[in-house]
């Protein structure tokens, strides 16, 4: 499948220069650069799956644990 993507003049430069000081294609550094950000939002979207499922089984952490969370971080 091919599909055409605008991308700005400041990511085009980028992608430009990468590919030349790396000796890749743009189209490589664009594929990796893709692959990378679905890998990451693939992960966000399971994690935050398995966050709501907890809460629907009203995995919560209790007041105190939330206390003692903020107040380890706040030192």
């Amino acid at each position: 499948m091919i599909e055409t993507v605008i991308i700005e003049q400041e990511f085009q430069q980028q992608f430009h220069q990468l590919a030349k000081e790396t000796q890749r294609t743009e189209t490589e550094i664009i594929h990796e650069a893709l692959a990378g950000y679905l890998a990451a939002d693939r992960h966000y979207v399971e994690v935050l799956k398995q966050r709501i499922a907890a809460a629907d089984r009203s995995e919560f952490a209790s007041e105190t644990e939330v206390e003692a969370f903020f107040a380890e971080r706040s030192k």
